[in-house]
C-alpha cells in the first residue's frame, strides 16, 4: 500500500494553489507520521519540495527528519512529472539532473524508482535515461488496460539501445478516496499478474494524501483478511523484493492515451520549444566565452532558467490541458527563461567579438556570423541596420564577394540608409566568420523562378495555381519527382468534436474542406533566394505560407503565418506524395522509431520522414519543423496538425451548453517554419538530424566596430566527426569548477566512432557509441587531468 498525494501544481488552478497545497498535504503527511506508526509517505516531484523549503522551513525539517527514519520516501527524482512525448531529450535530462541532484544536496540520498503516474504516454528512450540518472525502476498508469495490452506487471521495459528498467503499471488509480478503500483496492487487486502488487492511495490531483479514514480502513481490512496481507510501504522496497529473472520484456514506446495533447494549445509548444533551444546555445556560448574571453559561466541564472522550463513541462501544462489562465503563467515563466538565456548568449558572444582583430575599413560595416553547431554550416543570413554605403554588398575576410540580396526592412522609415539584407554565410563549426558590408552590385540569381514555379541546381518546385501547393519536387539527382502529380489535399479542416485531451481519438486524418488559394506570387528574387508567396483563407481564417528555395538549397523552406479563428476544428498541413513500398521515420527524444503508416495520431519531435520508391527509384521525403508534434503518416502522405480549436480543459463527459460561454484554444496568429527534404535512401542519407538542429538554433549575426584582438577573423571552438553521433548539449559542468561537460547521441540506430575536438581547450574526445546510445563527457578544466564518462547526473559511472 503506497501512501502518496498526486498533486497537480497546475491544473484546473494556476501554480500559487499548487504551491499552497504542496505545503498543506506535506503538513497533513507529517502528521499521520505522529498518529501512526508504520505509515510511510512517498513524494515525487522535487519543485513541490523547493517551494517548501523557500516558505516553510519548519515543514522541510519536519521532513529531512522523516527521510532519515526511512519513512519519508522519494520516487521520481525529476523536477516535475512532465510530459513524456514533447520535451526535448536534453529535458528529460534536465528533469532528473536537477532532481537528483537536489535530493542528493538537501537530504543525502536520491531517488531509485522513477515515478510518472499521470502522463499520457512514454517515449521509447526513457529506460536509457532513467537508468543514467540512477533509476532503476519505473511506475506509470497510462496507458491503461484498455490502451495498451502489456505482457503482465512489473515487467521490464527496454529502450532501443537495450538498457532496461523495472517497470509497473499501477493498477486502477494512483490516488483513492478519502474515506474505505475496500472498492479501491479490490479493483487494484483485479488486475494482479503476480501475487504481489503495488496499491497507490490517498487523495490526490488537488493533493490532500492519506487519510485517517485511509489509515483506518487498512488497518480494518488487514484485520478481516479480505485481500491478504496489505503492508504500508514504498515503491524502492517493492521493487527490491522483486525477481526480475523471469519478468516479460517490452521494447519501445508505451503509448497511447490522449492524443489530442500533441498539438492542444499551438503556443505553450512553440514557447517551451524557444525557451530550449535558447537556453542550449546559451550554454554553449557561455562556455565558450569562459575560456575565449575570460567571462563568468551563469550557472546560477541558466539553471533557474531551466527550471523555468521544467516545470512548465508538467503534464497539464505543456499537454495544453490546463485553464486558460494558466497559459499567462506559462507564457511568463518560459518568456523569462528565454530572456534569461538570450542575455546569457549575447554577453557570450559579445565577449568573443571584442577579442576578434577588425581592422579599421570606414567604407565597411563588420558583421560577424556565429554558428551554435559543431559542424561547418552554411546559411542564409539577414542583418537590418541603416548602412553607411548604398547599394550594398558582402564580403568575406579575404575581400572575396559574397552572395548578397536586399529584401523588405522590417522598419518602415523614410530612411534609405536603413536596409534589410540576406547574405550566404559559409562558418566554422562552433565559431565564428567575420564578413563586411560594403558598397557594390548585386549579381544574377541563379534561381529560374515565375509565380508558380522555383528552380535552382538541385531542385524543381512547381506550384498548382489552383490549389496554391506543390504538383512537382523533382529531385535533380535522381530525377525522381516525389509529389507526382498529388495535389489538392496539403490543408485540410475538419470538424473536431472532441475535447481538450483528445479521448478516445485514434487519428485525426479526417476528412475536410480546404483552405481556399486567393493569390499566388514571386515576392523576392535575388542572387540568395526566390519566394514565392501563397495567401489562402478558409471561413474567418487566414494562412500565408512563403515558398523559400535558396540559390544552392536541396530543401524547400516554407514559412508559415496562420490567422486560426475556428472554433471545434482542426487544420491539417498534408503532404502527398507519390511514393510506394515506404517506411515511416518520427524522430523522437534522442532517437527515432518506425511507426506503421496508417492515419493514426502519433507523437513526434521536430522530422517525420517517409522512404520508399517512385517507379523502381530509391526516393523520399521528410518534414521538419520547429513547432508542431502531432503527426500521422496516412497512406503515402505525411500529416502534420498545426492547429486546434477545442474548448479550454474540456474533459469528456461533460458536453458543451449552448447556456455557456466559451474559450477556445489556437485562436488568432502563429507562425513557424517547415522544411521539405526530398532524397534518395532512407532519412539517415538526408542528414536530418543536423538539419533539424539547424532549423532549431539558427546562426546569429552580430554587427561589429574596429578593434584589435588576439582572435582571427574566423575560428572553430568545437567539431564532430561526420557520421551518425551529434552532440546534444555543451555547458559547464553543476559543480561550478570549470569543468565543461560534452554530451553526445547516437542517432541512426547503428555502432559509430566519434571524434569531439574541443579546439578551445586542447583536448579531444574519441569514443565508441553503441546504437541509440547517450554518453555524456567531463572535461576537466585542469589540462592534466583526463576526460572521464559520466553519468546523466554528472556524477562518475
Amino acid at each position: 500500500m503506497i501512501g502518496n498525494a498526486h498533486i497537480d501544481p497546475v491544473w484546473l488552478w494556476r501554480w500559487p494553489e499548487g504551491y499552497q497545497e504542496a505545503r498543506a498535504t506535506f503538513w497533513s503527511a507529517v502528521q499521520r507520521m505522529d498518529e501512526y506508526e508504520d505509515f510511510v509517505f512517498t513524494c515525487n516531484q522535487v519543485v513541490l519540495l523547493s517551494w517548501i523549503e523557500e516558505s516553510d522551513p519548519a515543514l522541510f525539517e519536519q521532513i529531512k527528519k522523516r527521510v532519515a527514519e526511512g519513512r519519508w520516501v522519494f520516487a521520481g527524482g525529476w523536477w516535475v512529472e512532465p510530459d513524456c512525448n514533447v520535451p526535448t531529450g536534453e529535458s528529460f535530462v534536465r528533469q532528473g539532473l536537477h532532481g537528483q541532484r537536489y535530493l542528493k544536496a538537501k537530504f543525502g540520498v536520491m531517488a531509485t524508482v522513477g515515478m510518472n503516474v499521470d502522463p499520457f504516454g512514454h517515449t521509447a528512450m526513457l529506460p536509457q535515461i532513467l537508468r543514467k540518472q540512477r533509476l532503476t525502476a519505473y511506475c506509470f498508469l497510462r496507458p491503461g488496460p484498455h490502451e495498451r495490452r502489456l505482457p503482465g506487471s512489473p515487467f521490464w521495459w527496454e529502450a532501443p539501445d537495450g538498457s532496461r528498467v523495472m517497470t509497473h503499471r499501477i493498477p486502477h488509480e494512483y490516488c483513492g478516496p478519502r474515506a474505505d478503500l475496500a472498492y479501491h483496492t479490490a479493483k487494484a487487486i483485479a488486475q494482479l499478474s503476480t501475487n504481489e502488487a503495488m496499491v497507490f492511495y490517498g487523495v490526490g490531483n488537488h493533493g490532500g494524501g492519506p487519510t485517517r479514514a485511509n489509515l483506518d480502513s487498512i488497518r480494518k481490512l488487514n484485520e478481516l483478511g479480505t485481500f491478504g496481507r496489505l503492508e504500508l510501504s514504498s515503491p524502492d522496497r517493492y521493487f527490491a523484493a522483486q525477481n526480475g529473472d523471469d519478468l516479460p520484456v517490452w521494447a519501445g514506446e508505451l503509448q497511447h492515451h490522449a492524443r489530442g495533447c500533441y498539438s492542444a494549445h499551438s503556443a505553450i509548444k512553440r514557447w517551451n520549444r524557444r525557451a530550449e533551444n535558447a537556453l542550449l546555445v546559451a550554454e554553449k556560448w557561455s562556455a565558450m566565452a569562459a575560456v575565449a574571453g575570460g567571462a563568468p559561466y551563469p550557472l546560477t541564472e541558466l539553471t533557474h532558467a531551466w527550471k523555468q522550463v521544467l516545470f512548465n513541462q508538467f503534464h497539464d501544462i505543456l499537454p495544453g490541458s490546463s485553464i486558460e489562465p494558466a497559459y499567462d503563467d506559462a507564457r511568463d515563466q518560459l518568456g523569462e527563461a528565454t530572456a534569461i538565456a538570450s542575455r546569457a548568449r549575447n554577453r557570450a558572444l559579445q565577449t568573443i567579438a571584442r577579442q576578434v582583430a577588425i581592422p579599421v575599413d570606414v567604407e565597411s560595416q563588420p558583421v560577424i556570423v556565429f554558428n551554435p553547431h559543431p559542424w561547418p554550416l552554411r546559411a542564409d543570413v539577414e542583418v537590418e541596420l541603416a548602412l553607411p554605403v548604398s547599394p550594398a554588398a558582402v564580403q568575406d575576410e579575404w575581400g572575396h564577394s559574397v552572395a548578397t540580396q536586399r529584401v523588405q526592412p522590417r522598419a518602415t522609415m523614410s530612411d534609405p540608409r536603413r536596409q534589410r539584407l540576406v547574405f550566404a554565410a559559409a562558418v566554422p563549426p562552433l565559431g565564428y566568420r567575420t564578413y563586411r558590408l560594403v558598397g557594390g552590385t548585386s549579381a544574377d540569381s541563379p534561381v529560374t523562378a515565375t509565380d508558380t514555379m522555383l528552380e535552382n541546381e538541385h531542385l524543381l518546385v512547381e506550384l498548382d495555381s489552383r490549389t496554391g501547393w506543390l504538383k512537382r519536387l523533382v529531385y535533380k539527382r535522381t530525377g525522381v519527382d516525389v509529389v507526382g502529380g498529388e495535389a489538392g489535399r496539403h490543408t485540410v479542416v475538419s470538424d473536431d468534436g472532441s475535447d481538450t485531451w483528445g479521448h478516445n481519438v485514434v487519428t485525426y486524418a479526417l476528412a475536410g474542406a480546404p483552405f481556399r488559394c486567393r493569390q499566388m506570387k514571386l515576392v523576392e528574387h535575388g542572387p540568395v533566394r526566390s519566394v514565392i508567396r501563397v495567401d489562402s483563407e478558409y471561413g474567418a481564417s487566414t494562412m500565408v505560407e512563403e515558398i523559400v528555395l535558396g540559390a544552392d538549397a536541396d530543401h524547400v523552406e516554407v514559412r508559415l503565418t496562420l490567422d486560426w479563428r475556428e472554433r471545434l476544428k482542426l487544420l491539417k498541413l498534408r503532404f502527398p506524395t507519390a511514393l510506394h513500398d515506404l517506411t515511416a521515420a518520427f524522430e523522437i527524444p534522442f532517437g527515432h522509431l518506425q511507426r506503421q503508416n496508417d492515419g493514426a495520431e502519433e507523437p513526434g519531435q521536430t522530422w517525420v520522414d517517409m522512404s520508399g520508391a517512385v517507379d523502381g527509384s530509391s526516393a523520399g521525403l521528410a518534414v521538419i519543423n520547429e513547432a508542431k508534434f502531432g503527426y500521422d503518416v496516412s497512406g503515402n502522405d505525411i500529416g502534420v496538425t498545426i492547429a486546434r480549436s477545442p474548448v479550454y480543459a474540456w474533459h469528456d463527459p461533460r458536453e458543451l451548453s449552448p447556456e455557456e460561454t466559451y474559450s477556445y484554444q489556437d485562436q488568432g496568429r502563429q507562425e513557424f517554419r517547415y522544411l521539405l527534404v526530398p532524397h534518395a535512401g532512407d532519412w539517415r542519407a538526408a542528414g536530418l538530424v543536423r538539419r533539424s538542429a539547424e532549423l532549431a538554433q539558427p546562426a546569429q549575426a552580430m554587427l561589429e566596430s574596429f578593434h584589435d584582438g588576439r582572435l582571427p577573423a574566423q575560428s572553430s571552438f568545437a567539431s564532430i566527426s561526420d557520421g551518425s553521433v551529434t552532440v546534444s548539449a555543451i555547458k559547464q559542468a553543476e559543480e561550478g569548477t570549470g569543468d565543461l561537460v560534452v554530451r553526445a547521441y547516437e542517432s541512426a540506430g547503428r555502432e559509430q566512432h566519434a571524434r569531439i575536438d574541443l579546439t578551445l581547450l586542447g583536448r579531444t574526445i574519441e569514443a565508441e557509441f553503441r546504437p541509440y546510445e547517450i554518453k555524456t563527457f567531463l572535461v576537466p578544466g585542469d589540462p592534466a587531468a583526463p576526460v572521464a564518462e559520466v553519468d546523466l547526473l554528472e556524477f562518475p559511472n
